[in-house]
């Protein structure tokens, strides 16, 4: 998994390119949580996530959850159609918000 991180002005952006799993899903939570309490804007671009495992669905609930909690916005952008049809099978399509 690629990370490319751009925190400015209380906004965090995640432009993310290979497979988030078991194994690269950590790293991805640790970037995340370095940054999360400094910010009100949390973006996930996905248009280079070629697939995506239930490690990672929980991190993106993880950051959802205290996002919400600190009233903040969180938003998944360029998700392809293999990885849409994961977010809708498990539910997270209601959960998330898209663009």
């Amino acid at each position: 998994l690629k990370i490319k991180k751009s925190v400015e002005d209380g906004k965090a952006l995640y432009t993310l390119e290979g497979r988030i799993d078991t194994i690269t899903a950590p790293e991805l939570t640790d970037e995340v949580k370095r940054v999360i309490d400094g910010v009100t804007e949390l973006i996930f671009d996905f248009e280079k996530v070629e697939y995506i495992t239930s490690a990672g669905l929980r991190l993106l609930l993880a950051a959802q959850k205290t996002m919400d909690e600190k009233d903040g916005t969180m938003r998944v952008r360029h998700s392809n159609d293999d990885i849409m049809e994961v977010f809708e099978a498990t539910g997270f399509a209601a959960i998330l918000t898209f663009e």
